[in-house]
């Protein structure tokens, strides 16, 4: 989709990448205090640049905004955002728990060294396979989706044991983001509506192998309007008195210059204002932010391939949909820039790689003088781009490196032509 593009500033291009990137003397972006293109002539491109100090001090902020506003506060990060066992190392380090959504997260976090007990199992359809491995690693807490969930875990944990769990609730909020990440509203395949919830609470405590600690909400993701957000206490709230108050996650993000994201103080302001209005004093509240907790964490560094003029200047990159699904998915816009000619120029259409007209990363962006082998980035990349990377035509894995005080760590290895091959059986 084409946008009327309004010159914006360097500095204001610059505070879209990781808190802390600036501009070298010679004017190419650094971030955690290294120059995107070393790291670029180190791992290749595409690659995932992480600022961990910026990482760590969202997780610290997080965990103080809200205990600071109710002392029985627990940030639980919602893994499948970044998946990154070094990134959930980072979040277990800091003192969050782990929203894991599914057996393959539950490997990754224990890998991590998260303590199973502070982890808190999601999914919609949840196997047998997947609530053994939350069983027998001694998970904390298992979100509770349907009637189905409750025949599994009855059926897997031990005699003897309880495993506690939350139940699931549709609030019934219209979310205001992208339809494919809306969650709150009737017909959602989250959850169970508030009727159908209290059936699965009375089965819970009267059973004996299940502890009921309490319910779970969410809206949706990408929300830039904390009242939609806190909107979802009341229907949990109406549903009795608990000990635990899962209020999901969902703040949104600012990915371009027209984004409005709230402030995380006006996000737990807001969220720790209707829980003292409607939830029990004393209580225990969870919160479970993915996007907001790693998004501007990072930027993806790309290498210019092609450069064709005609009736739109496509500016072509070594990456795409193969490691930024989001703008095929969601329709997500995306700002970039030439690292070494940081701000604007002319207006060009930045595309991918893949063999799909559809693999565009950002339409109408202006970049400056755009030649073959320049390097591009891409800022506020941190969240569902790993996460959904594929290797679609063929394409390698990109790699994650986390950037500190001027050194370079590499945490996930670019796919080799091998991996391409290894689970072929024949």
């Amino acid at each position: 989709m084409s946008t009327e593009l309004v010159s914006h500033t360097t500095e204001e291009l610059i505070g879209l990448f990781p808190p802390g990137t600036r501009p070298d003397a010679d004017g190419t972006l650094m971030v955690g205090g290294c120059r995107l293109d070393d790291i670029a002539e180190e791992f290749g491109t595409p690659a995932i640049v992480v600022n961990e100090d910026a990482l760590r001090q969202r997780a610290r902020d997080y965990l103080a905004a809200f205990r600071s506003r109710w002392p029985r506060a627990d940030v639980a990060f919602a893994s499948k955002s970044f998946p990154c066992t070094a990134v959930q190392r980072v979040m277990a380090e800091e003192g969050l728990h782990l929203d894991v959504a599914g057996g393959g997260e539950i490997v990754t976090a224990v890998k991590a060294g998260a303590d199973p007990a502070k982890l808190v199992l999601h999914g919609n359809a949840k196997t047998d396979e997947e609530i053994t491995l939350a069983v027998e690693h001694g998970v904390g807490l298992v979100v509770v989706d349907n009637f189905d969930d409750i025949d599994r875990l009855e059926r897997i944990v031990p005699a003897g044991r309880q495993q506690g769990c939350l139940v699931r609730v549709i609030p019934g909020v219209e979310a205001a983001t992208h339809a494919s990440q809306a969650t709150g509203h009737a017909g959602s395949k989250f959850g169970l509506m508030p009727d159908d919830a209290r059936r699965a609470i009375a089965r819970i405590e009267a059973s004996p192998r299940l502890r009921l600690d309490g319910v779970h909400t969410h809206v949706g993701s990408q929300l830039l309007n904390t009242e939609q957000l806190a909107a979802a206490v009341e229907p949990i709230a109406k549903l009795g008195t608990f000990d635990v108050y899962d209020l999901g996650g969902g703040l949104g993000v600012r990915y371009t210059y027209d984004d409005h994201a709230p402030s995380l103080d006006d996000y737990a302001e807001a969220m720790v204002g209707q829980a003292r209005a409607l939830l029990p004093e004393g209580s225990r509240i969870i919160v479970e932010p993915g996007r907001s907790m790693v998004g501007t964490s990072a930027c993806t560094v790309y290498r210019v391939t092609t450069v064709k003029r005609g009736q739109i200047v496509h500016v072509a990159v070594d990456g795409g949909m193969g490691d930024n699904l989001d703008v095929s998915l969601t329709g997500q816009r995306f700002e970039a820039t030439i690292v070494n000619r940081v701000g604007g120029g002319e207006t060009v259409t930045v595309v991918g790689r893949h063999c799909e007209s559809g693999d565009q990363l950002v339409d109408g962006v202006e970049l400056q003088d755009p030649k073959v082998g320049d390097l591009l980035a891409i800022p506020v990349t941190g969240a569902y781009c790993y996460t959904m990377s594929n290797q679609y035509n063929g394409a390698r894995r990109v790699p994650v490196v986390f950037a500190r005080n001027g050194k370079t760590r590499l945490v996930v290895r670019r796919d080799t032509w091998d991996d391409l091959l290894i689970r072929d059986v024949d």
